[in-house]
This record gives structure tokens, C-alpha cells and sequence, in this order.
């Protein structure tokens, strides 16, 4: 039980960062540190999600 949350939470916290980093890159630039940042965040939950899966 406490897994299937755990993972609603991953999957909510790529959705919003998703969304943050979007957001980011049409104001500054795909370029700029701050949107490159998120895209790094994104990579590692992406990761750690897909790792979770084909556990």
C-alpha cells in the first residue's frame, strides 16, 4: 500500500516538474541554466520511475 503511494507522489512530482520546466523554457530560453536544471530533475524522476516499474 505504502509503494502505491509512493509512486502516485513520483508520478505527481514529474507531472508539476514537467510542467515547471515547459513553463521555464517558453519564458527563458531551452537554454538557460534554470530550465536545463528542471530537464536534469525530470531525467533522475523519470529514471527512478522507470526503474520502480520493471522492479
Amino acid at each position: 500500500m505504502c509503494e502505491i503511494k509512493m509512486y502516485r507522489e513520483l508520478e505527481l512530482n514529474i507531472k508539476n516538474l514537467r510542467k515547471l520546466l515547459i513553463e521555464t523554457g517558453v519564458k527563458k530560453g531551452l537554454n538557460h541554466q534554470e530550465t536545463l536544471k528542471y530537464s536534469e530533475k525530470l531525467d533522475k524522476l523519470i529514471l527512478k520511475q522507470s526503474l520502480i516499474s520493471n522492479y
